[in-house]
């Protein structure tokens, strides 16, 4: 009978792999800002949310202290940092990009300070920080699976995908599934339903492409 638990290393090395490439796959996004001088019409609000969502996985991490959570977020909170910046320097709506990075700012900061003036010692306030911190997590890695909806009517209107991240949802659904599996291994609610709905998001995500793919331009009209 096959047991997760034996997979377990193998699965955790493997999903870190994948979610650092997945976050890596957004230098081949803002590759494009940089070749085309603008953000066009792309959001900036998945780079945001991925932002906050790393860094709240991140606190979480050290609440469970599991190693593989930790070392993941770590990088990815740092890349999509870099990753805000980049959009801003290219985006012709500058102020919006400010104001959305400076509220999810605000509200890490809150977490970050319910999270650290609890009692360590006090077994059920810990596990209602791990429960509180846990479900903000959920939420957000939920947000930031479903961010590039927030094109979805431009897509449907223009019947172009191209103003969607491509490598980051294919990237997404990918370590979706094997975070989920992961999270059945070590029983951890917290990790299970963002992925399996992640992995959901993401499929639905994909499949515009297939009904509304990228338009290409001749050269002769570039």
């Amino acid at each position: 009978m096959l047991n997760l638990d034996d997979f377990k290393d193998f699965i955790a090395v493997s999903a870190s792999i994948c979610t650092i490439l997945q976050f890596l796959s957004g230098t081949l996004v803002c590759q494009n800002f940089v070749q085309k001088g603008s953000t066009g019409d792309i959001s900036a609000f998945p780079f945001i949310s991925g932002c906050l969502s790393t860094s709240l996985w991140l606190r979480y991490g050290f609440i469970i202290q599991e190693r593989s959570i930790i070392l993941v977020n770590t990088i990815g909170a740092t890349l999509f940092f870099a990753y805000v910046l980049t959009f801003y320097f290219y985006s012709i709506k500058k102020w919006a990009v400010v104001r959305q990075f400076l509220l999810c700012m605000l509200i890490l900061i809150a977490i970050l300070f319910y999270s650290s003036t609890g009692n360590e010692s006090d077994e059920k306030e810990l596990e209602a920080v791990r429960s509180h911190i846990g479900t903000l997590c959920c939420i957000m890695t939920i947000i930031f699976f479903a961010a590039p909806f927030s094109t979805l009517m431009h897509v449907i209107k223009v019947k172009s995908s191209e103003s969607m991240p491509f490598p980051l949802i294919l990237t997404s659904f990918l370590v979706s599934c094997q975070w989920y599996a992961y999270g059945l291994i070590i029983k951890d609610q917290f990790v299970q339903i963002p992925n399996f709905l992640g992995s959901v998001l993401s499929a639905i995500q994909l499949s515009l492409f297939c009904l509304y793919p990228t338009k290409y331009k001749p050269l002769d009209q570039i």
